[in-house]
Protein backbone atom coordinates (compact mmCIF):
# COMPACT_ATOMS: atom_id res chain seq x y z
CA UNK A 1 0.00 0.00 0.00
CA UNK A 2 1.41 3.33 -1.16
CA UNK A 3 1.81 6.31 1.19
CA UNK A 4 1.70 10.14 0.42
CA UNK A 5 1.54 12.69 2.52
CA UNK A 6 -0.05 16.03 1.59
CA UNK A 7 0.02 19.37 2.45
CA UNK A 8 4.21 19.38 2.40
CA UNK A 9 5.44 23.10 2.92
CA UNK A 10 9.20 23.05 4.60
CA UNK A 11 11.84 20.52 3.66
CA UNK A 12 12.35 19.40 7.11
CA UNK A 13 9.06 17.45 6.71
CA UNK A 14 9.39 16.40 3.17
CA UNK A 15 12.57 15.01 4.39
CA UNK A 16 11.21 13.00 7.12
CA UNK A 17 8.56 11.24 5.52
CA UNK A 18 11.16 10.73 2.61
CA UNK A 19 12.99 9.22 5.43
CA UNK A 20 10.57 6.84 7.05
CA UNK A 21 8.94 5.87 4.12
CA UNK A 22 6.45 8.20 2.06
CA UNK A 23 6.12 7.10 -1.59
CA UNK A 24 4.89 10.02 -2.50
CA UNK A 25 4.62 13.81 -1.24
CA UNK A 26 1.35 16.21 -2.06
CA UNK A 27 2.22 20.13 -2.87
CA UNK A 28 -1.09 22.44 -2.44
CA UNK A 29 -1.32 25.31 -5.25
CA UNK A 30 -4.55 26.36 -4.71
CA UNK A 31 -4.34 29.51 -3.19
CA UNK A 32 -7.66 29.39 -0.52
CA UNK A 33 -5.55 26.86 0.94
CA UNK A 34 -3.82 27.25 4.36
CA UNK A 35 -1.46 24.14 3.03
CA UNK A 36 -1.06 25.98 -0.14
CA UNK A 37 3.05 26.76 -1.20
CA UNK A 38 4.06 28.48 -3.40
CA UNK A 39 6.00 27.13 -6.68
CA UNK A 40 9.64 28.53 -5.59
CA UNK A 41 9.49 26.98 -2.31
CA UNK A 42 8.25 23.55 -3.70
CA UNK A 43 11.27 23.67 -6.38
CA UNK A 44 13.58 24.27 -3.75
CA UNK A 45 12.28 21.10 -1.37
CA UNK A 46 11.93 18.95 -4.30
CA UNK A 47 15.88 19.99 -5.37
CA UNK A 48 16.82 18.26 -1.94
CA UNK A 49 14.61 14.68 -2.49
CA UNK A 50 15.45 11.60 -3.87
CA UNK A 51 14.63 11.25 -7.33
CA UNK A 52 12.50 8.10 -6.42
CA UNK A 53 10.07 10.05 -4.47
CA UNK A 54 7.34 10.57 -6.51
CA UNK A 55 6.31 14.46 -5.93
CA UNK A 56 2.51 15.02 -6.67
CA UNK A 57 1.12 18.68 -7.23
CA UNK A 58 -2.29 19.40 -6.20
CA UNK A 59 -4.83 21.60 -8.30
CA UNK A 60 -7.93 23.28 -7.93
CA UNK A 61 -9.71 24.52 -11.20
CA UNK A 62 -5.85 24.81 -12.64
CA UNK A 63 -5.32 25.66 -16.12
CA UNK A 64 -3.68 23.06 -18.48
CA UNK A 65 -1.09 26.16 -18.89
CA UNK A 66 -0.95 27.15 -15.28
CA UNK A 67 -0.21 23.57 -14.43
CA UNK A 68 2.31 22.61 -17.09
CA UNK A 69 3.94 26.12 -16.10
CA UNK A 70 4.34 24.76 -12.43
CA UNK A 71 5.10 21.19 -13.20
CA UNK A 72 8.07 22.79 -15.68
CA UNK A 73 9.32 24.92 -12.72
CA UNK A 74 9.28 22.73 -9.32
CA UNK A 75 9.86 19.14 -11.26
CA UNK A 76 6.31 17.17 -10.18
CA UNK A 77 6.15 14.03 -11.46
CA UNK A 78 2.25 13.74 -10.82
CA UNK A 79 -0.77 16.89 -10.96
CA UNK A 80 -3.71 15.52 -8.69
CA UNK A 81 -6.61 17.24 -10.19
CA UNK A 82 -10.02 18.39 -7.99
CA UNK A 83 -12.64 20.16 -9.92
CA UNK A 84 -10.95 19.49 -13.15
CA UNK A 85 -13.80 20.81 -15.56
CA UNK A 86 -12.10 20.90 -19.10
CA UNK A 87 -11.39 16.68 -19.66
CA UNK A 88 -11.30 17.21 -23.06
CA UNK A 89 -7.76 19.36 -22.91
CA UNK A 90 -6.26 17.00 -20.23
CA UNK A 91 -3.95 15.39 -23.19
CA UNK A 92 -2.02 18.51 -23.13
CA UNK A 93 -0.53 18.15 -20.07
CA UNK A 94 2.97 17.86 -19.97
CA UNK A 95 2.79 15.25 -17.05
CA UNK A 96 0.65 12.13 -16.26
CA UNK A 97 -2.57 13.26 -13.80
CA UNK A 98 -4.42 11.86 -10.76
CA UNK A 99 -8.62 12.53 -11.09
CA UNK A 100 -9.68 12.86 -7.77
CA UNK A 101 -13.76 12.19 -6.98
CA UNK A 102 -15.27 13.85 -4.05
CA UNK A 103 -17.45 10.98 -2.23
CA UNK A 104 -20.73 11.36 -0.52
CA UNK A 105 -23.75 8.83 0.59
CA UNK A 106 -25.20 9.10 -2.93
CA UNK A 107 -21.74 8.50 -4.99
CA UNK A 108 -22.05 6.34 -8.30
CA UNK A 109 -18.76 4.15 -8.00
CA UNK A 110 -19.48 3.21 -11.25
CA UNK A 111 -18.01 6.30 -12.61
CA UNK A 112 -14.95 5.49 -11.25
CA UNK A 113 -12.79 4.17 -14.28
CA UNK A 114 -12.00 0.79 -13.22
CA UNK A 115 -8.69 0.76 -15.10
CA UNK A 116 -7.21 3.97 -13.88
CA UNK A 117 -5.48 4.62 -10.40
CA UNK A 118 -8.27 7.40 -9.01
CA UNK A 119 -8.25 9.05 -5.19
CA UNK A 120 -11.30 8.96 -3.47
CA UNK A 121 -12.19 11.68 -0.82
CA UNK A 122 -14.65 12.95 1.18
CA UNK A 123 -17.34 15.59 -0.20
CA UNK A 124 -17.06 18.70 1.78
CA UNK A 125 -18.90 21.79 0.34
CA UNK A 126 -16.39 24.26 2.02
CA UNK A 127 -13.25 22.45 1.59
CA UNK A 128 -11.35 20.34 -1.19
CA UNK A 129 -9.68 17.54 0.67
CA UNK A 130 -7.62 18.12 4.37
CA UNK A 131 -10.79 18.21 6.08
CA UNK A 132 -9.83 15.29 8.51
CA UNK A 133 -13.46 13.94 7.79
CA UNK A 134 -13.61 10.23 7.44
CA UNK A 135 -16.49 8.20 5.19
CA UNK A 136 -17.71 4.50 4.63
CA UNK A 137 -14.56 3.12 2.97
CA UNK A 138 -15.90 -0.49 2.94
CA UNK A 139 -18.68 0.58 0.27
CA UNK A 140 -15.75 0.84 -2.42
CA UNK A 141 -16.41 -2.39 -4.98
CA UNK A 142 -13.81 -4.75 -4.60
CA UNK A 143 -13.13 -4.78 -8.06
CA UNK A 144 -11.59 -1.17 -7.98
CA UNK A 145 -9.51 -1.37 -4.40
CA UNK A 146 -6.70 -1.94 -6.22
CA UNK A 147 -6.46 1.03 -8.15
CA UNK A 148 -7.91 3.12 -5.46
CA UNK A 149 -5.98 5.91 -3.47
CA UNK A 150 -8.44 6.91 -0.33
CA UNK A 151 -8.20 10.41 1.42
CA UNK A 152 -10.10 11.95 4.66
CA UNK A 153 -10.03 10.96 8.00
CA UNK A 154 -7.12 8.86 7.96
CA UNK A 155 -4.92 8.33 10.83
CA UNK A 156 -2.56 6.03 12.96
CA UNK A 157 -6.32 4.68 15.34
CA UNK A 158 -7.58 3.05 11.93
CA UNK A 159 -4.66 2.62 10.12
CA UNK A 160 -4.42 -1.05 10.50
CA UNK A 161 -8.28 -1.31 9.31
CA UNK A 162 -7.42 0.12 6.26
CA UNK A 163 -4.31 -2.08 5.82
CA UNK A 164 -5.72 -5.49 6.74
CA UNK A 165 -9.80 -5.06 5.23
CA UNK A 166 -9.83 -2.04 2.62
CA UNK A 167 -6.38 -2.82 1.40
CA UNK A 168 -6.73 0.10 -1.01
CA UNK A 169 -3.73 1.06 -3.52
CA UNK A 170 -2.56 3.87 -1.68
CA UNK A 171 -3.76 6.18 1.09
CA UNK A 172 -3.26 10.23 1.35
CA UNK A 173 -3.35 12.10 4.23
CA UNK A 174 -2.69 15.52 5.98
CA UNK A 175 -4.55 16.75 8.44
CA UNK A 176 -4.14 14.32 11.45
CA UNK A 177 -0.24 14.53 11.31
CA UNK A 178 -0.84 18.32 11.95
CA UNK A 179 -0.42 20.11 15.33
CA UNK A 180 -2.40 23.07 13.47
CA UNK A 181 -4.02 23.21 9.59
CA UNK A 182 -0.61 23.88 7.51
CA UNK A 183 1.73 22.68 10.39
CA UNK A 184 3.09 19.16 10.38
CA UNK A 185 3.88 17.39 13.69
CA UNK A 186 7.20 15.49 13.64
CA UNK A 187 5.94 13.46 16.74
CA UNK A 188 2.94 12.31 14.98
CA UNK A 189 4.37 11.90 11.75
CA UNK A 190 7.17 9.10 13.17
CA UNK A 191 4.41 7.34 14.83
CA UNK A 192 2.41 7.18 12.21
CA UNK A 193 4.73 5.57 10.56
CA UNK A 194 6.25 3.20 12.96
CA UNK A 195 2.69 1.77 13.00
CA UNK A 196 2.71 1.68 8.80
CA UNK A 197 5.94 0.07 8.68
CA UNK A 198 5.12 -2.73 11.33
CA UNK A 199 2.24 -3.42 9.13
CA UNK A 200 4.42 -3.59 6.50
CA UNK A 201 6.81 -5.78 7.65
CA UNK A 202 4.48 -8.00 8.83
CA UNK A 203 2.67 -8.33 5.22
CA UNK A 204 6.44 -9.41 4.20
Amino acid sequence: MKIKICGIRDLETALLCEKLGADALGYIFYNNSKRFVSAEKCQYINSKLSPFTLKVGVFVNSSVEEINRIAKLTKINLAQLHLHNDYSNINKLDIPHLRVYRVNDDFDYETVHPDHISLLDYFDNISFGGSGVSWDWNRIPNKLRSKIIIAGGISKENIENIFIRIRPYGIDLSSSLEDQIGNKSKDKIISFFNTVNQLRSYKC
